[in-house]
C-alpha cells in the first residue's frame, strides 16, 4: 500500500482535501442539523490545516475559521435545542400533546403571545360579522355556537375565530362559552406581526390551523338530517 509520500501528498494535503469533501457534503444535505454538522467538522479540519500547512501556523486564517466555525456551532445547537422539549415552557407542557404538529420551538413562540386564563359561562368570544380581535383555542370546556337561528355545543379541543383569523375577515358566527371554560387567548395583531417577521412561523401557525379545521369536519361527520348538516357547515367554517 502506498504512503502519502510515494504519492506525492503531505499530511496538510489530506486535510484541506477532507475538509473541502465535509463542506461539500453538507452543501448537499437539506437536513439543517446534519449540514451544519459536517461544515462544523469541515472547519476543525480546516483549522488543522492552516495550523501545519507552514513552518509558522497561519493565525489570521486560523481566527477566521474559529469565528465562523463558532456562529456554526451556536446555530447548530439553537437548532437542536428548538426540537427539544426542553423548549416547551413549563406552565404549557401538559397541553404540548394537542400541538404536537409544531416543533417544540414554534410551541414556545405561539405560546409567549398567548394568555391562558378561565372564562366564565356566557363570555362572548366572536360575534357574526364582527372581525374578532383574539384567536381563541379552547383547552377544556365547551362553546355554543348560533349560526342559520340554530344553536349547538361543541367541546373542547379547537379554535375559536381561526377562519376569520386565516381570512382576515368578519366572524361567520357568534360564539360564546357554554360553560365556565379554560381558553388560550391570542390578540390578532400581535399575532399577525410575528408572522410577518417570521416566515417559518406563519407557515408552521397556518398548518395547525388549517389541521384544525380538518378535525372539525372529519368530526361532523355526514349529516343526516338539516341540523347535522348545519353543525357540519358551521364546524368547518366556524370562526
Amino acid at each position: 500500500m502506498l504512503g502519502l509520500d510515494e504519492i506525492g501528498m503531505t499530511t496538510a494535503d489530506v486535510l484541506v482535501l477532507l475538509a473541502a469533501g465535509m463542506f461539500v457534503l453538507g452543501y448537499l444535505l437539506i437536513n439543517q442539523v446534519y449540514l451544519r454538522l459536517m461544515l462544523l467538522i469541515g472547519t476543525i479540519l480546516y483549522i488543522w490545516y492552516y495550523a501545519v500547512v507552514d513552518d509558522a501556523p497561519l493565525w489570521s486564517a486560523i481566527f477566521a475559521s474559529a469565528a465562523t466555525g463558532t456562529a456554526n456551532l451556536v446555530g447548530l445547537l439553537n437548532l437542536l435545542y428548538r426540537s427539544s422539549r426542553f423548549a416547551i415552557p413549563r406552565k404549557y407542557r401538559d397541553i404540548y400533546s394537542r400541538f404536537s404538529v409544531l416543533p417544540p420551538g414554534d410551541f414556545r413562540n405561539l405560546m409567549a403571545l398567548a394568555k391562558r386564563v378561565r372564562r366564565p359561562a356566557g363570555h362572548l368570544l366572536t360575534t357574526k360579522g364582527q372581525r374578532p380581535e383574539n384567536l381563541y383555542f379552547i383547552i377544556e370546556g365547551q362553546i355554543e355556537l348560533e349560526k342559520f337561528g340554530k344553536k349547538f355545543h361543541l367541546p373542547d379541543g379547537i379554535f375559536v375565530g381561526e377562519v376569520a383569523y386565516l381570512k382576515n375577515t368578519g366572524a361567520s358566527a357568534t360564539v360564546v362559552l357554554h360553560r365556565e371554560s379554560e381558553v388560550l387567548e391570542w390578540d390578532t395583531i400581535a399575532l399577525r406581526k410575528k408572522c410577518r417577521r417570521h416566515p417559518r412561523f406563519r407557515l408552521a401557525l397556518d398548518a395547525l390551523l388549517s389541521l384544525d379545521l380538518v378535525e372539525k369536519v372529519a368530526r361532523a361527520g355526514p349529516p343526516d338530517d338539516v341540523s347535522q348538516a348545519s353543525v357540519a357547515g358551521s364546524t368547518s367554517m366556524r370562526d
